[in-house]
């Protein structure tokens, strides 16, 4: 069975230059970073080599850049430290994060008392910035702002630039999310005026158990991992020098080809829309993921006119694989968060939400294959509800 990947968002293939160059690091640079000798030495310069290549990328100091073992490290560490140490009594987020940046919100407020408002999209999927300046206007609490740059499951991309903007003018910190975006656009954070972003390598075909997390030298933030100096004391613990240098590959890749790259998955994800439109009858996309303007390239959220909650297995069987969520909460028999803000009960009730991700290496034939089995599978059901509407 000829095996097709469609699921880029939870993670993508490695990289053979990514693999190669890790098995070098391993093979000539084992020493400790920490250690003093010429061993330890040459580990560290292979180090610092791609936090400055990372920092280069960002236009952001290398010191401002602290490996981290992924972006649910990186956002842990950002939220809870800034409740920590830096004193936020009161954190503004959206329903529609990432679960690692919910949960980690859950947890301050529970066990730290902080107050907790939530910005509540329209069935879009969009986060009213109005309300946001509202929000912070209404409150003389020191305030972290946590709303991701681009929606894992719908591909929504919000302004954080604007977002950045508003929590500077009303002295409030701002946290992204920025795992899906990473590598996949051009970000420039000296013009963006965010305190604090997070990436994993495994989102542009690099590895398993290496990210980052960008932490502004202004803000003072203090790490929670304690027992050492490594990572500018913010991130105790001997570094993953063989991650470290896959994530320099694979961030070297994705920007030396970002345009091709680009341009290509947008024209696959542009045919997948149109060959899905044609023919699967009463198909739906969530939130912006079929439009061009404010929308990942990368991801295309579906919403299939009938319920089959077997249908991630089906495609399954037949080689293809896609999501019915995020990959963190695929496994869950509830559906997402995320699509319980944006679609009504009918679609609840009544619709399949599916998640379909491409990278550079999706193919049109891909594309062809996983219409086909949308439409042998979608022979076994009685579409009635062609006709719901979103809220």
């Amino acid at each position: 069975m000829n095996k097709i990947y469609l699921d880029n968002a939870a993670t993508t293939p490695l990289s053979e230059e990514v693999i190669d160059a890790m098995v070098e690091t391993m093979k000539v640079n084992f020493g400790n970073p920490s250690s003093t000798h010429s061993f330890g030495q040459e580990a560290k310069i292979a180090i610092e080599n791609v936090r400055r290549q990372i920092a280069d990328y960002l236009h952001v100091t290398p010191a401002e850049i602290i490996f981290t073992s992924c972006g649910t490290e990186s956002n842990n560490m950002i939220i809870k430290s800034c409740v920590e140490h830096l004193g936020v009594e009161r954190i503004i987020s959206s329903p529609m994060e990432h679960k690692c940046v919910s949960e980690s919100i859950l947890d301050m407020k529970n066990r730290k008392g902080v107050e907790v408002a939530y910005i509540r999209p329209n069935e879009k999927g969009d986060i009213d910035l109005a309300k946001l300046e509202e929000l912070l206007k209404n409150s003389d609490k020191k305030t972290l702002v946590s709303l991701m740059h681009a929606n894992n499951e719908i591909g929504n991309i919000v302004d954080i630039k604007k977002i950045a903007q508003i929590c500077k003018e009303n002295n409030a910190l701002f946290h992204s999310d920025t795992v899906q975006t990473m590598a996949h656009m051009n970000l420039d954070l000296s013009d963006i005026p965010v305190d604090f972003a997070s990436c994993s390598a495994h989102k542009f075909h690099g590895p398993k158990g290496i990210g980052f997390a960008f932490i502004r030298k202004a803000t003072g933030l203090k790490g929670i991992i304690t027992g050492g100096p490594q990572e500018r004391s913010l991130r105790a613990g001997t570094e993953n020098v063989a991650g470290i240098a896959g994530l320099g590959k694979a961030l070297e890749l994705s920007l030396n080809n970002m345009e091709a790259y680009t341009q290509h998955i947008q024209n696959i994800k542009q045919y997948a829309i149109e060959r899905i439109a044609a023919e699967i009858p009463g198909v739906k996309f969530n939130g912006r993921s079929s439009e061009a303007e404010n929308s990942l390239y990368t991801v295309v959220s579906l919403l299939l006119p009938y319920k089959n909650p077997l249908i991630g297995l089906q495609l399954d069987m037949k080689g293809i694989a896609v999501s019915q969520g995020s990959a963190c909460s695929s496994g869950a028999s509830k559906p997402s968060m995320v699509m319980m803000m944006i679609l009504s009960e009918d679609e609840m009730d009544h619709c399949t939400p599916l998640r379909v991700s491409f990278s550079h290496m999706t193919t049109k034939n891909d594309i062809d294959s996983l219409v086909n089995a949308l439409k042998e599978i979608s022979k076994d059901f009685v579409i009635e509800n062609t006709n719901v509407e979103h809220r």
